[in-house]
């Protein structure tokens, strides 16, 4: 399964690349795919690139999901060792 995390674009830099922020941590991005991303966009971030462009509602629901891993978390035990 593929994950994309939702990624507020900060700053535009050289190379079609931009700086992200992603709950608090900032990275360096590829925007190749999504030529249209300005500074204040919202966009998925899979695998080192923006791959879509997403409202700034849809971005928060997702990150909003996202925040409540760790109580999901809690519940799973490790699988026993084989």
């Amino acid at each position: 399964m593929c994950l994309a995390i939702p990624a507020k674009i900060t700053e535009l830099d050289e190379g079609n690349m931009a700086t992200v922020d992603i709950l608090g941590v900032t990275r360096s991005i590829s925007i190749d795919l999504t030529p249209q991303a300005i500074v204040g966009d919202y966009v998925l971030v899979h695998a080192g690139f923006a791959i879509e462009v997403v409202s700034e509602q849809a971005a928060n629901e997702t990150l909003d999901l996202i925040r409540q891993f760790p109580e999901f978390a809690e519940d799973v035990q490790p699988a026993p060792a084989v």
